[in-house]
């Protein structure tokens, strides 16, 4: 703080905009103006912006603007100011940085006016089909984030189309010409994760026999598409927060930095404002990923969506849709909550074309439902109109075939999954797929599509 006279405080102009936003608490969405004399954040009932988190003492800590920023003070609280995990006494900080008190977290933000982007005229953008508000919102963030070098973070629960998402932006940007890279932060070792993500050097570590391309190295002059970022292990967040600021790297064993040009979009399922204030992700790098963030709206949410969707998956595998998809089973999937989203109403109609004979209207297709699929299935009718041993084989056939289908429809077309719940090894699931005649492209996606 800089002081010109005893009845004037000097402040940056950025700083006497400013506001303090409460990003994750009880009062979350709150915003506050930061005057010249600053604020008192606490419990108190006289504060400034009063907290009411049980691990925020009445007084907890202090904000006001600097020449450089804002200063921040701890007030002798009794469990502590934190900026990005490290616990402050008096700091001065920028604009954008995040504070936690308590299990509250609180970010310095500049006092802008909102800029409202008016929705998409479009009813698709890549691969993402539907009309309905929600989405039409979101093709129009879409739309214009495509066009910058900005991250984007794209949040919401599993099934929401994150991936379609982030190859729709792809091809949308000036970068379209280049690699589409996808790395799932969850899917790779906590030990090899590194080497995944940045690549190593021959004899780096125990194993280390080659050069290895990483996968910003692979990225470069395209987009890397980081799914499930929420999973990326604590320790390895500022390498990546380094890279998306300064654009460089090291490979493990590397003598020196490369460069990349890489745009970044991430995904996670995850609360990353929850994580953060866990201690769990790096406060400083959920802002930097998030410059443009994107909430996937559930399935739940855009149900006037689900006929165009139907009929883009009956499309695909090339069955007649009719004059019209209206009836009994558009009102069942409609009345459904889609707890797995866009990737189980896939699956569903897969499912259906799967255990339905070629030129099969969707009205008379099966439309299997989780918990509700084993009662829908009639039970076998056993016949003695055949021999012994054609009969048989005839029910074993049927058996093995419902069973498969309903076994991958609950697992979501994930063959792993499917074949740890069934017990048996996925080579051989593979092979009873194939001989069943499930094992085409409607439910053998590759796993994280429509994530």
């Amino acid at each position: 703080m800089t002081a010109r006279s005893t009845n004037r405080i000097e402040t940056s102009p950025l700083a006497r905009s400013a506001r303090l936003r409460v990003l994750y608490g009880p009062e979350a969405g709150t915003e506050i103006p930061i005057p010249a004399v600053g604020v008192v954040v606490g419990a108190d009932p006289a504060a400034d912006v009063v907290v009411k988190d049980p691990a925020v003492s009445r007084r907890h800590m202090s904000v006001r603007g600097s020449g450089s920023g804002f200063e921040v003070s701890d007030l002798g609280s009794r469990n502590g100011t934190f900026l990005d995990s490290v616990a402050i006494t008096k700091a001065t900080v920028p604009v954008g940085a995040v504070l936690r008190v308590g299990a509250t977290l609180l970010q310095l933000v500049p006092a802008e006016d909102a800029l409202p982007i008016p929705p998409s005229t479009a009813s698709s953008f890549g691969s993402m089909v539907g009309s309905s508000p929600a989405m039409k919102q979101i093709y129009a963030i879409l739309e214009r984030g495509s066009l910058s070098n900005a991250p984007i973070l794209l949040l919401g629960e599993s099934g929401t189309g994150k991936e379609l998402a982030a190859r729709a932006v792809h091809d949308a940007s000036p970068r379209k010409a280049g690699p589409f890279v996808i790395f799932d932060c969850g899917a790779s070792s906590e030990n090899l994760i590194e080497s995944d993500l940045f690549g190593h050097k021959k004899g780096a570590f125990t194993g280390a026999q080659e050069d290895r391309t990483g996968a910003f190295e692979r990225a470069h002059g395209g987009t890397l598409f980081l799914d499930e970022i929420g999973d990326l292990p604590l320790a390895l967040q500022p390498k990546l927060l380094r890279m998306l600021e300064s654009g460089e790297a090291m490979a493990l064993g590397g003598k020196g930095h490369a460069r990349f040009d890489v745009r970044i979009v991430a995904a996670t399922h995850h609360n990353l404002a929850e994580s953060v204030t866990r201690g769990a992700f790096r406060g400083d790098l959920y802002y930097r990923l998030a410059v443009v963030e994107v909430h996937m709206p559930p399935l739940r949410q855009r149900v006037e969506d689900i006929e165009a969707l139907v009929a883009g998956f009956l499309n695909r595998e090339g069955r007649d849709i009719g004059a019209s998809l209206k009836g009994k089973n558009l009102d069942r999937l409609l009345a459904y909550a889609w707890p797995g989203n866009v990737r189980e109403l896939r699956n569903v109609i897969a499912r259906a074309i799967a255990l339905s004979p070629p030129g099969t209207s969707f009205a008379e297709m099966p439309i299997l439902l989780a918990g509700s699929a084993a009662a829908a299935v009639d039970s076998p009718t056993t016949r003695a109109d055949k021999p012994y041993h054609d009969a048989k084989a005839e029910l074993l056939a049927r058996f093995e075939r419902e069973y498969l289908a309903d076994l991958l429809a609950r697992a979501n077309g994930n063959v792993s999954q499917a074949a740890r719940n069934a017990g048996v090894g996925r080579k051989l699931l593979y092979s009873m797929l194939s001989r069943t005649g499930l094992g085409g492209a409607a439910l053998e996606a590759p796993e994280g599509d429509d994530d």
